[in-house]
């Protein structure tokens, strides 16, 4: 029986482990295609010759983010960056909720209408919630912090609980009034779609160029530090020869790889989809569920496992719906702009 649960346990955190990599690996291909996207609108601000497409681009903000996590060793050492990291983080929300306000005022009757077929409808509203379950998928960085000191269990909570309720304001106020604005033709990248004095979108964008590059090292961090300690022989300082080119060579060829998934395939909301379906979804809603009921279900009552399965069999279809939807639009989206396409 012993043998039973310990092969049960190993796979459990096996899966458990695989969803968590893959999720990071996802979110931090997104990051890097929003930070390409950040260069291209600060290009195309001061020289919309099209001469440059986003792949170019992403590859750019892929060296950026490159630059900066062989700089910065590992996740303590970023330190004053976390303060960096909200200044540009409420540059971005308050100059788009202000330009993006500001054209909703000028702006004639827009469509709020979903658009393409019936069945496209349905797809993309899939989408949209495998979307929603991505962008709320941000809980790492109060977990980590919460960890701190004790009790970590009611820190960890009361971080949470904090940032799901007036942390999640600036994140409603730019989405709400951004589809306010423009309608259903706003673009996935909202700055991409305001109007303004040009030094204004200029530093709207580079500070999200700068936020996203810090952000996705907060998400890189877990794949950093399980390469470091599986495959490096970690010694000294971390600027000695040995740790330099270590960083170099594995953060690099591991950011190479995001960039270039990235370029390929550059549909950032379809990508967001495809996150929420294959590994979001399981991770948060099915996984959870079912190991609460492997680990209570003798002490749980009637309705109360019936509730937990209910979110298991629910949760999974929404994922495997969800799934389907995001690969649907990803090959539409390629049909009609290829890889490597400039958005």
């Amino acid at each position: 029986m012993d043998g039973f649960f310990f092969s049960a346990g190993r796979k459990a955190y096996v899966l458990t482990w695989a969803l968590q990599y893959v999720n990071l690996f996802m979110i931090n291909t997104g990051f890097i295609i929003l930070a390409g996207s950040a260069v291209k609108a600060v290009y195309v601000l001061f020289r919309d010759d099209n001469m440059m497409k986003l792949p170019h681009f992403i590859a750019i903000a892929g060296f950026v983010c490159a630059v900066f996590a062989v700089g910065v060793p590992h996740l303590s050492a970023l330190r004053i960056w976390l303060a960096f990291s909200t200044f540009f983080s409420f540059v971005y929300i308050v100059i788009a909720f202000a330009l993006s306000f500001k054209d909703g005022l000028q702006t004639p009757a827009r469509d709020y209408s979903i658009p393409g077929s019936g069945s496209g409808k349905v797809f993309q509203t899939i989408g949209a919630a495998a979307n929603l379950v991505f962008a709320f998928n941000t809980g790492m960085l109060p977990e980590i912090q919460a960890t701190v000191r004790q009790p970590v269990v009611g820190n960890m909570l009361k971080a949470l609980y904090f940032q799901f309720t007036a942390g999640v304001l600036p994140m409603y106020a730019v989405t709400f009034v951004g589809y306010w604005a423009y309608g259903s033709s706003t673009s996935s990248y909202l700055l991409s779609s305001v109007n303004g004095l040009l030094w204004v979108k200029a530093f709207a964008n580079i500070s999200a160029l700068l936020q996203t590059v810090i952000a996705l090292h907060i998400f890189a961090s877990p794949m950093y530090e399980y390469m470091d300690t599986q495959f490096g022989n970690i010694k000294g300082g971390p600027l000695t020869l040995h740790n330099l080119s270590f960083r170099i060579m594995v953060r690099g060829g591991y950011l190479a790889v995001n960039t270039f998934v990235a370029a390929l395939l550059p549909f950032l909301g379809d990508f967001m989809s495809l996150t929420g379906a294959l590994s979001t979804f399981p991770l948060t809603f099915i996984l959870a569920n079912h190991m609460y009921l492997m680990a209570k279900g003798a002490k749980m009552g009637s309705l109360q496992k019936a509730w937990h399965w209910l979110n298991v069999a629910v949760f999974s279809c929404m994922s495997v719906a969800a799934a389907i939807s995001a690969l649907k639009l990803i090959a539409d989206h390629s049909k009609t702009y290829s890889v490597f396409a400039d958005l």
